[in-house]
């Protein structure tokens, strides 16, 4: 019996230690994805903001300007192709002393490959609706699973174009290890504009009459992100907007802010990118090592009881003809038969005296 189990213990053995690599290089690639149907919510806070109010015509100083930022995955616009996904982003931007009012609105949407998390150009990419802008790099996500310290080309919404995100350090936020990275967006003509604004506004005489403006942008930004997956769990955005007349001479700050994701949201971001480093270890490493250290614990098992000596088959004593078991073999050599022995004749005897010799002595009366 022992041996059949053996055989079978070898045999599961086998089969786990085949599954490790499964798991590790065929099973992790198809895990390891962006998800199709992403969705979160995060804010962020600028204090000491400055923007210009359009229905007021007057510069704001010193306000605190929030931004809501929502991502969410659209599962069909991928046209059927799994290996892309599709997200919508809109970020409302607004004074904390008038939040009913936005004072700007940005949206764009993005399609990019799942394992890689590069940009590609399909199903209805666009900014702010121009669906003329062709997108290269990375966008909202860094590679995933795998991010080194080094340099990656992100495409910048506003400025639609590609500036290299730069490593800098490796940082703690709120107890997960991060890398650092900083991209700066140079001075870049963002819109022209078709409204004019006075001379005074823009800081010349006032008799130079209303000055036609081309809005121009330049950004620090500032994002930590978590190497094991590649999510991002904090972003700083330093941004200054300004109109500018054509040659340069009048110029007004219309936004300056220096936005960082609030507390609240850094803390649920790293914990979203512990669960998903969690499942991105279990296919990696966790189930891979499991099933080589319990394929080899199986085979080594199963070859002790394959290997082991056979007990040789009891053997059962014969019934003696008494009835009782016992061996009716006997020791030793046999025993030639005995010689019977020869018959002895005796005569009859004759006389009486040779009677009373044949009978022994007999006593006097």
């Amino acid at each position: 019996m022992r041996r059949p189990v053996g055989l079978v213990l070898i045999g599961l053995g086998a089969f786990f230690l085949t599954l490790a690599p499964l798991v590790r290089f065929y099973v992790a690639d198809q895990v390891v994805v962006a998800p199709l149907n992403r969705y979160q919510v995060t804010n962020l806070e600028s204090k000491g903001s400055t923007y210009f109010d359009q229905a007021g015509l007057k510069l704001k100083t010193g306000v605190t300007l929030l931004a809501k930022n929502t991502v969410r995955g659209d599962v069909r616009a991928n046209e059927g192709d799994d290996d892309i996904a599709v997200w919508d982003s809109t970020t409302n931007i607004y004074d904390q002393a008038d939040p009913d009012k936005p004072i700007q609105i940005q949206g764009f949407r993005i399609a990019f490959d799942r394992r890689t998390g590069l940009l590609t150009n399909c199903c209805g990419t666009n900014v702010d609706g121009d669906n003329t802008v062709r997108m290269s790099g990375y966008g909202l996500l860094f590679p995933l699973g795998n991010v080194g310290k080094r340099d990656y080309p992100f495409f910048d919404m506003t400025t639609k174009q590609s500036a290299p995100m730069q490593f800098n350090a490796v940082e703690k936020v709120h107890g997960l290890t991060t890398y650092r990275f900083t991209q700066t967006i140079p001075l870049t003509k963002t819109a022209a504009l078709d409204a004019k604004l006075p001379a005074k506004m823009l800081g010349l005489p006032e008799d130079a009459g209303d000055q036609k403006v081309d809005r121009y942008t330049e950004a620090y930004n500032t994002v930590w992100v978590d190497p094991r997956t590649g999510i991002p769990v904090k972003h700083r955005e330093n941004v200054r907007s300004t109109v500018r007349t054509p040659d340069g001479k009048g110029s007004m700050i219309v936004a300056q802010a220096d936005l960082i994701t609030v507390d609240k949201d850094q803390r649920g971001l790293v914990d979203t990118a512990d669960s998903t480093a969690l499942q991105i270890d279990l296919v990696r490493s966790y189930l891979p090592g499991a099933a080589i250290f319990l394929g080899l614990i199986l085979l080594f098992v199963g070859g002790s009881l394959g290997m082991a000596r056979r007990e040789a088959p009891r053997i059962e004593a014969p019934r003696r003809a008494d009835g009782k078991f016992g061996d009716m073999t006997p020791s030793g050599p046999p025993k030639p038969p005995a010689p019977r022995p020869a018959a002895v004749r005796r005569a009859a005897p004759g006389s009486q005296r040779q009677q009373r010799k044949a009978t022994g002595p007999t006593r006097r009366r």
